[in-house]
């Protein structure tokens, strides 16, 4: 066959457009190079590149008689010499409440010049947010590059965006860690434990400095600690029953589970606190502080070795370790300066209504409210969430696809 010609079908989305389309496509002997398929709220269009020896317009003509019946527009143009793509190179994935059109563009025209095509774009998500994925191929290989020039755009627009290197070193992810305070929870442990000592706000700007990478955080650390000193130990049980999840952790993990991930948190906060939690949450891993309690009283020390910023990078390490997971299938999401290892040691790192320090060297931004939008980010649709939790309403692991 000395041609290939690219049909394009489009109109109401039915039953038997695409059994129909291949009956005639089969009379005329044509070979499939190519399909590709979108639905937007019921409006089907269906794009095949077949090798033929019959011209566009006879083509077009024997499939528009067989769709009438359908209702169906076809279009066909030559397409001699066009090679068939490749795969796309890169997973651009937007989230917005909305995404407006100004926006997109923003991020197309970032990624043309950069010499990126868009591949292919497909929705993943209506609700709490909308959520796109675009597939690109961009040849220059410099993701770093590419990253900051669509992190630029993102601070211009009230969007999020992810970006990574598509294919199985996307799908492959295992393993997951989380920050626990203001990411995994709302609010910061040791300044609801300060609260019962009358000493919240002078911790809470020690934290924030913390956060910020104006201190170093084990020197902060052992500072807020002193100012619990004499409290009863009874308060760790209080507060880690006020506890309050961030919109969407329940439903990150429970989803996360059932796709076969070994999920885990890795915090400067404490276990005594953390630990209820993460067995209610079926987490395989924590890693946190230990507060000191003698007589049934903290006594202001931390015992052990301190996780702060490096800590949290070795806990990474040794929980993909002990999963037999390497490093390139981790994910660390986090939000402030004592996270930046561990989300630059992970193979893709997220910050999650992160500081500054922090969202300059993550892989991926996330400044809405919501954690679920992690399984955005990841590729997991609020279609596939919603029917896994329809079909089981436990939690099953399975086999990632």
């Amino acid at each position: 066959m000395d041609s290939s010609v690219l049909l394009t079908v489009s109109g109401p989305d039915k039953p038997g457009v695409t059994s129909s389309l291949m009956t005639v496509l089969t009379a005329c002997g044509v070979d499939l190079l190519d399909v590709e398929q979108v639905v937007i709220h019921d409006h089907l269009t269906l794009g095949v590149l077949v090798a033929t020896d019959l011209s566009a317009e006879a083509l077009r003509a024997s499939v528009s008689a067989a769709l009438a019946e359908h209702g169906m527009d076809v279009v066909a143009a030559q397409n001699d010499g066009a090679a068939v793509r490749g795969p796309s190179s890169h997973a651009v994935v937007i989230l917005g409440s909305p995404i407006a059109a100004e926006a997109f563009a923003a991020v197309a025209a970032a990624l043309a010049e950069r010499g990126g095509n868009i591949d292919a774009i497909r929705g993943v998500a209506d609700y709490p947010l909308t959520g796109l994925e675009l597939l690109v191929t961009v040849d220059d290989g410099d993701d770093a590059a590419l990253r900051k020039a669509l992190g630029a755009v993102a601070s211009r627009y009230p969007i999020d965006l992810a970006v990574e290197r598509s294919g199985l070193a996307r799908r492959a992810k295992r393993v997951i860690v989380f920050d626990v305070d203001s990411t995994l929870i709302q609010g910061e442990v040791i300044e609801m434990l300060a609260a019962e000592a009358g000493r919240e706000a002078e911790v809470a700007a020690v934290t924030e400095a913390a956060m910020r990478g104006e201190l170093d955080f084990a020197q902060s650390l052992h500072q807020r600690v002193l100012a619990l000193e004499g409290l009863d130990a009874e308060v760790i049980d209080r507060v880690a029953q006020s506890i309050e999840l961030t919109p969407g952790a329940r439903t990150t993990i429970r989803t996360l589970n059932r796709l076969g991930y070994h999920c885990g948190v890795v915090s400067g906060g404490f276990r005594q606190v953390i630990e209820p939690l993460a067995a209610q949450l079926e987490l395989d891993f924590v890693r946190a502080n230990t507060l000191e309690v003698v007589d049934g009283k903290l006594t202001g020390r931390v015992i052990g070795e301190v996780v702060d910023r490096p800590g949290k990078a070795r806990a990474l390490a040794a929980f993909a370790a002990e999963m037999g997971v390497p490093m390139e299938q981790t994910v660390a999401v986090g939000d402030g300066a004592n996270d930046i290892d561990m989300l630059t040691a992970a193979g893709l790192g997220i910050a999650f209504n992160a500081k500054p320090a922090l969202r300059e060297v993550a892989d991926a931004t996330l400044d809405h409210p919501f954690l679920d939008a992690v399984l955005y980010m990841l590729g997991v649709t609020r279609d596939e969430i919603e029917a896994a939790d329809a079909v089981d309403g436990g939690v099953r692991r399975v086999p990632l696809a």
